[in-house]
């Protein structure tokens, strides 16, 4: 069992920027694979970021490449998606997931594919 949990979200002017933190707790993590999601209102859960705890390769979805970073704290078992040059149309729920590195491997852009959710931070951009 892996337990998440993120903050950070908040409400912020289009061109900003925020910092949401996911601490995971639980099983060993070196075998595991991060996602940050995002769902905004009436919209699908879609991938943002993700990372093998392990290292390696980062992945981003077009929409956040070039604005925004995940990385990870190996000491504190956290895992951070910096947010920049945020826009209205990154509003949403953000969520942290986990996954084993084989299936992240295998799709990690996929929602179906990650075992483990956080509950979710709220951000909000205002234009």
């Amino acid at each position: 069992q892996v337990h998440l949990v993120e903050s950070g979200g908040g409400l912020v002017q289009a061109g900003g920027s925020l910092r949401l933190s996911c601490a995971a707790s639980g099983r060993t993590l070196s075998s595991y694979a991060m996602g940050w999601f995002r769902q905004a209102s009436g919209k699908e859960r879609e991938f943002v970021a993700g990372m093998v705890w392990s290292g390696g390769s980062t992945n981003y979805a077009d929409s956040v490449k070039g604005r925004f970073t995940i990385s990870r704290d190996n000491a504190k078992n956290i895992v951070y998606l910096q947010m920049n040059s945020l826009k209205p149309e990154d509003t949403a729920v953000y969520y942290c997931a986990a996954v084993t590195s084989l299936k992240y491997y295998s799709n990690y852009g996929a929602r179906t594919s990650y075992d483990y959710w956080g509950q979710g931070t709220q951000v909000t951009v205002s234009s």
